[in-house]
């Protein structure tokens, strides 16, 4: 923390493990709320669907008033007030005003809708679609939060490398000077390592710049407000190895599964459509109170009774959907198809990768020991006048990018493994 902590003084300097990071994310990210509201939105898909199953219930209240003989004089008999002198000619042509308000309670259960059913079963697989794409966004989420968390533990790598480096072009910029002195190198060597001083100067300015980007897009995707600088409490280090030769796809995996309920939601609203040409059968009942006077209840009546529709033509509306959502089905069939397709081959490309990324470890450790001899050898012979300052210099930034190319074949092989994971889950 002392090492770091001047990095950015305007910062705080807060440890975090690789566990904290992940629960945090999955408590404040914001694509994980954003995937949380798609099935919030799908589940009330479904309950907008029961609708196929569950009466439903309303009251009306509504007021008129008419001159019209026909009405005026129904309005009477709803209201149970007809007299013998409503039957005079003279009072039935020309009834005047009269006003009628009408409260009325209407109930209607269906019995059956096969449309609506196979509507709702789409909805339903819908709905565990968008559940299984939440969970999935979860563990994407972890993976970019593991990514990010071994960004940062390479980041701190890389400023130890580069301090390491500029610590050490000091001190060869110190012999440098002591061998100008005594004439066994020219003004030029000298100023060589004067720029080779500045240069790793300038490596560990950008070093600094870049330990910051990635600890504020850390910051962002655990959701921390504050201006702080994370510090990783697990050091860049290989990861467990895991043989994953023969892994499979996972044809349950949580995406795939998405899809193919995606696709099977499709054929449900393809049948949806077809089953729209199939009678749909309900019961209604009403109930209700008419009188002259505002909210008054004085005369009541009810009614009850079956309904059976028939859909035989609507202007080809129907037909026109059937056609459509037979080509959603065949777009949902074959973006299915393509998804397992690319599926494989990214499982393939990872494995591929990983292999590769395990021999590079090997090879950039072996060739920063080798550059660690090399220099140090150097620097004796350096010291004692028997090589020249460019190849103390070569063998200076030699040891400097092996060892900055070895911390990144580390984060590549790591992070190799857990998009590997993440694909196998």
């Amino acid at each position: 923390l002392f090492l770091f902590s001047g990095i950015i003084y305007s910062q705080s300097v807060q440890p975090i493990s690789l566990e904290e990071a992940r629960t945090r994310a999955v408590q404040n990210n914001l694509n994980v709320k954003i995937a949380e509201q798609d099935y919030q939105l799908a589940k009330a898909q479904l309950k907008q669907s029961n609708a196929v199953f569950l009466p439903s219930l309303q009251l009306k209240n509504t007021s008129t008033s008419t001159n019209n003989p026909l009405h005026a004089f129904g309005y009477k008999l709803l209201q149970e007030s007809v007299t013998t002198a409503d039957f005079d000619p003279n009072r039935l042509n020309d009834p005047g005003q009269q006003q009628n308000f009408n409260t009325r309670v209407e109930l209607f259960q269906p019995i059956f809708q096969l449309d609506g059913w196979k509507g709702r079963k789409a909805a339903e697989l819908n709905t565990r679609a968008a559940d299984l794409q939440k969970e999935r966004s979860k563990e994407y989420l972890e993976l970019e939060i593991d990514k990010t968390y071994m960004e940062l533990q390479l980041a701190y790598k890389q400023v130890e490398v580069v301090e390491k480096a500029l610590q050490t072009a000091a001190e060869n910029k110190k012999i440098a000077g002591n061998n100008f002195e005594l004439g066994l190198i020219q003004n030029a060597d000298l100023i060589n390592v004067d720029v080779r001083y500045n240069e790793v100067k300038n490596d560990l300015q950008y070093a600094k710049s870049n330990l910051s980007n990635v600890s504020e897009y850390l910051s962002f995707l655990i959701g921390e407000k504050n201006n702080v600088l994370f510090v990783p409490t697990e050091k860049l280090s290989m990861a467990e190895i895991h043989a994953y030769e023969e892994t499979e796809l996972n044809l349950e995996r949580k995406d795939i599964k998405a899809v193919s309920y995606g696709s099977e939601a499709q054929t449900e609203l393809l049948k949806s459509s077809k089953y729209q040409f199939i009678p749909r059968a309900g019961a209604f009942a009403n109930y209700e109170w008419n009188d002259d006077d505002f909210m008054g209840f004085e005369a009541s009546n009810y009614l009850v009774g079956l309904e059976l529709s028939w859909n035989l033509f609507d202007g080809g509306r129907t037909l026109g959907k059937i056609h459509q959502e037979k080509a959603q089905l065949e777009k949902a069939n074959l973006y299915q198809e393509q998804y397992l397709a690319q599926s494989k081959i990214e499982l393939n490309k990872a494995k591929r990768q990983l292999a590769d990324a395990h021999e590079s470890v090997k090879n950039s450790k072996l060739a920063t020991e080798q550059s660690e001899e090399s220099l140090r050898i150097t620097r004796n012979r350096y010291e004692q006048g028997l090589e020249r300052t460019s190849d103390l210099l070569y063998a200076e930034t030699q040891l400097q990018q092996n060892e900055l190319a070895y911390a990144q074949s580390l984060f590549n092989y790591n992070y190799a493994t857990a998009y590997l994971k993440f694909l196998t889950k």
